[in-house]
């Protein structure tokens, strides 16, 4: 199964240990740039994405769900019985392959299976091993079981999140999974680096919780410099007026607008043309901010008249910061996101056609690209063992037997 085109991670070999969200999005990202990645399965216990909707058809089933197909495009598959010698015996041929090994599971999980670091740096001395944990591998807290969704609240984020005079709100996903790792890919690169300069391999331990504590830089500097605690703004901004979200004129349609500057605030009135735009009472930052209230609704009661994507342009022409409040329908058929092939479309043998999210920049001379869709269950166990990892078909045929593969 052959890549088309030299890329920039080609011939880096990965043994992804795991699962969920974090890790598999992190190893996507090696997987887009040429990176050769095996996915290590369970039939037995299989990834909770592949248990998760949508699913093609609505029909629930461990190689129908688009959430895992969206993150695991170009890799393979093999589908390992942990639980036996044998199975363990073809993952440690698998450690001995690759350059970088990934698990993302609970602090001692890995361990049990006999693959921690210590385990596997004996199989080979150079390798490098991706850890992302809830709360890292150390600590009081770091063999506390969870998902992203608990570190959003242990994060803060949620503290930030909604409206002042509301309870905090959650974010619908977790979203510390798509944090981690682009942190995570950055220090794979690093280390891949190191290991070419100095031929040392070396452990990764990434807390996913920590990465997203990154997401409230200025928060967190408030506090420290300032002894403040935020609250919570909704869609407003402490140096902005009006900024906010409003109604257009189709049912369920918004428009975002942004006024920073005494320019843009004088270029909106122009573009409004109302006589509430000349009030005193909405004449500087302080004063808008005092009735925000009060302009939001006269606002609203403008903008209703507008499509969103006119209104839109209508602001921008006028030189005043605005954007339409895409639905996924609008983000997939966006001409710009288009032009630059942001999405890919993969044929896969149960959903059909998908599409993916594609590359999020774009390399000039080894950009990412699709090879091959995401895999099945276990897709790829013959392929793995016999082409990327020598064995004979004889010996594959043994290992069946032996249980080593479910």
């Amino acid at each position: 199964m052959p890549s088309s085109g030299r890329q920039a991670l080609q011939g880096i070999k990965v043994a992804d240990f795991s699962w969920s969200a974090a890790g598999p999005i992190t190893t996507r990202y090696l997987a887009a740039h040429g990176a050769a990645v095996v996915r290590v399965e369970s039939a037995g216990r299989p990834d909770v994405l592949r248990t998760s909707s949508p699913f093609k058809d609505g029909k629930p089933g461990v190689d129908r769900s688009g959430n895992f197909a969206i993150l695991n495009a170009n890799k393979y598959s093999i589908s390992l019985n942990l639980k036996s010698p044998r199975g363990r015996e073809v993952a440690r041929k698998l450690i001995a392959w690759a350059d970088i090994v990934a698990e993302s599971f609970t602090p001692g999980v890995i361990e049990r299976q006999g693959l921690g670091y210590d385990d596997i740096r004996k199989i080979k001395p150079d390798i490098i091993m991706l850890r992302t944990s809830n709360q890292g591998q150390t600590g009081s807290q770091a063999k506390q079981p969870g998902f992203g969704q608990h570190l959003v609240g242990l994060s803060g984020l949620s503290y930030y999140s909604g409206w002042p005079d509301r309870d905090p709100l959650g974010f619908g996903m977790a979203y510390t999974d798509v944090i981690a790792p682009r942190f995570a890919v950055a220090a794979l690169i690093a280390a891949l680096d190191y290991r070419r300069r100095t031929g040392k391999g070396q452990v990764l331990d990434v807390a996913q919780l920590e990465t997203a504590i990154h997401f409230l830089a200025p928060q967190m500097l408030d506090y420290t410099v300032n002894g403040r605690i935020g609250n919570r703004e909704g869609n407003r901004c402490p140096y902005a007026c009006p900024h906010g979200v409003f109604p257009c004129r189709d049912e369920d349609t918004w428009c975002v607008i942004a006024v920073f500057t005494d320019a843009e605030w004088n270029s909106f009135k122009q573009m409004v043309n109302k006589p509430w735009a000349e009030d005193a009472r909405f004449s500087t930052l302080l004063y808008r901010k005092k009735n925000e209230d009060e302009l939001d609704r006269l606002i609203s009661e403008w903008t209703i008249n507008f499509t969103a994507k006119h209104l839109m342009e209508l602001m921008q022409n006028a030189g005043v910061a605005a954007g339409v409040v895409q639905s996924p329908e609008d983000i997939i058929n966006d001409p710009q996101l288009k032009l630059r092939d942001s999405f890919w479309v993969i044929k896969h043998k149960i959903l059909g056609l998908v599409t993916h999210l594609g590359r999020p920049f774009i390399l000039s001379k080894t950009p990412a690209q699709p090879r091959i869709p995401a895999p099945c269950l276990g897709e790829h166990t013959e392929y793995v063992c016999t082409k990327l990892l020598g064995m004979t078909d004889d010996e594959f045929v043994e290992l069946v037997a032996a249980g080593a593969f479910d």
